[in-house]
């Protein structure tokens, strides 16, 4: 069955190179929700209140960001990945190994909260110079969730 060509004024290389940049973002994002739910469950000392109750909202978030992701990869025309096999070859986050120390874990949300927003920011050279404003506009809102988050984990860390 022949599908109907997408003209959206993005040509197709265009349009494969963005997915591609977006398939990383959605591993990193998709990876980090997995480190940041284990952290949810598995956290204890003094700050566990606190902690379950953050990294709970910043998961929610998460896994609300990982359909918009692979949404707008299906929008340019592309099969969005979506296995363990696939997030671990596309994502720039370390899973995690064993149960950190509840700063630790501050610490390695902070990393991967950093990571996302670097991923993000390597993937806009190529969505401006095609003119791709729904992808910048995502983009942008991830980049600006993922820097007030690890602003917000830092200040927790703070003497």
């Amino acid at each position: 069955m022949q599908t109907m060509p997408i003209n959206i004024g993005i040509d197709e290389q265009a349009r494969h190179d963005i997915a591609e940049g977006l398939s990383r973002l959605l591993a990193d994002t998709y990876t980090l929700y997995l480190k940041t739910h284990n952290f949810h469950w598995n956290v204890t000392g003094p700050m566990f209140q606190t902690l379950h109750l953050m990294f709970e909202t910043q998961y929610t978030e998460l896994a609300l960001a990982v359909d918009a992701i692979a949404e707008r990869i299906r929008a340019l025309g592309f099969p969005a990945p979506g296995t363990y096999r696939e997030f671990t070859a596309l994502s720039s986050i370390p899973e995690e190994e064993g149960v950190p120390t509840a700063e630790d874990m501050i610490r390695k949300l902070v990393e991967g909260q950093e990571a996302v927003v670097r991923t993000a920011r390597s993937i806009f050279p190529r969505v401006d110079e095609a003119n791709d404003e729904p992808t910048a506009d995502l983009l942008t809102q991830r980049m600006q969730v993922h820097e007030k988050t690890a602003w917000m984990l830092r200040s927790l860390l703070a003497q």
